[in-house]
């Protein structure tokens, strides 16, 4: 069990994001290789039993066996995200909603509650209203616009507050260190899925969460091309964590996490280019006469503006806005996009474009996707690396194109 002795850059002296992107928790190997290579060994030999009861019995560092993140490359991609949150330490999982899953289940157990503030991701609501209640864990959930009844359902029993910022589809803005202080003067956990804002524009544990969660599929994967998830907190708080994902199987692959410490080597320029384009986007359609409501950051005004200028360090490559018409309507200004391919996900180099109705909330009530405004005439954008003129000029020909006659 051989692995590199060098330190990393970040241990040395604390460097700027991009220097941290590209070498935080890399070592390199006996053979020096530039960076840390794909170890894709189930399992890992040891020189004698007292060599292996060292490591077994925490005496000594090592890798062991896969399942349970004993192994040199997703510890190493674990360095790095931690490094990347300003966390203690971090764990990489096969899929955001693994991570998400083992995070309830090692936090909150059967009576306890869970408040979930915002829009949220279907499948996250699914886990919250359809597979948590089947254990005994009931979830309370407030709308962007009902944040004023926080201090009412804060009761004892409350054991997470768990909410994403920006939200999705309607891309608000939630005050972290304002809802943190009321939820830890009750004892519970903030819990904030930062998938949509990434390391680049914001660090939830700056402003009080205690995990910060990420779909890693998304913009730290940046390719389309790897499904991952990651917590990242205080090492007391991952641990009871990490005994979920060895046992559920949720660890993510060695395969998949070589995969994802490549993509974070480009994590902050690809993720800056997407900002200054979504910005550009957003103010093309604000002008638009077929659009009733653009939801990016970028547009915020009154308090929610205040809030984005000292949370946020860049306002993100999701956006959405509402088509003057109805869901037919809608549907046929997105078939007519030719750049923006017609998909869920999000964050890669490649522009997308969905209605929140036909993918990422479809499976909610049309009452409940109502309450929360997710509308019919709603479309989400997920802005790549493209040309910002060449994606507003396929939106312009997707909007101005006359409507079909009856």
């Amino acid at each position: 069990m051989t692995e590199t002795t060098a330190n990393t850059l970040s241990e040395q002296t604390r460097e700027g994001l991009s220097t941290r992107c590209v070498h935080a928790g890399d070592t390199r190997d006996l053979r020096g290789a530039i960076h840390p290579p794909l170890y894709g060994n189930a399992t890992f030999a040891f020189e004698s039993t007292a060599d292996l009861l060292d490591l077994v019995e925490g005496r000594t560092q090592g890798n062991l066996y896969t399942r349970t993140g004993s192994n040199p490359t997703i510890r190493s991609l674990e360095r790095k995200l931690a490094d990347l949150e300003d966390a203690e330490t971090a764990l990489a999982f096969g899929s955001g909603m693994a991570a998400e899953a083992a995070t309830f289940l090692a936090h909150v157990h059967a009576g306890d509650h869970i408040v979930c503030l915002g829009d949220v991701f279907g499948g996250t609501y699914g886990l919250l209203r359809d597979n948590l209640s089947q254990l005994g864990i009931t979830t309370t959930f407030l709308t962007a616009d009902e944040l004023d009844k926080l201090p009412e359902v804060l009761t004892e029993r409350v054991r997470i507050v768990f909410f994403e910022t920006p939200t999705n589809p309607t891309l608000d803005v939630l005050d972290i260190a304002a809802i943190a202080a009321q939820a830890h003067a009750v004892g519970a956990l903030v819990v904030v899925d930062s998938t949509f804002a990434t390391p680049v524009n914001l660090n939830p544990l700056h402003h009080g969460a205690d995990l910060v969660i990420h779909s890693a599929t998304k913009y730290l994967g940046g390719h389309s091309d790897l499904i991952a998830g990651a917590v990242a907190g205080r090492a007391e708080l991952l641990a009871p964590i990490g005994g979920w994902r060895g046992n559920l199987g949720q660890t993510i692959a060695p395969q998949v996490a070589y995969l994802l410490s490549r993509s974070l080597r480009s994590l902050v320029v690809r993720v800056r280019a997407q900002n200054a384009t979504a910005d550009a986007v957003a103010r093309f359609l604000a002008e638009h006469p077929r659009v009733t409501r653009v939801n990016h950051p970028s547009l915020a005004t009154g308090d929610q503006a205040a809030l984005v200028k000292t949370q946020m360090r860049g306002h993100g490559g999701m956006l959405s806005f509402l088509v003057d018409g109805d869901a037919t309507t809608t549907a046929a200004v997105v078939d007519r996009l030719r750049i923006f391919s017609i998909a869920p996900s999000l964050g890669g180099a490649e522009s997308l474009v969905t209605q929140p109705i036909t993918t990422t909330h479809h499976g909610l009530e049309p009452a409940e996707r109502a309450r929360r405004g997710i509308t019919d005439n709603m479309v989400r954008l997920s802005i790549g690396l493209e040309d910002a003129d060449d994606l507003i000029n396929d939106l312009a020909h997707a909007l101005d194109r006359p409507q079909p006659g009856p």
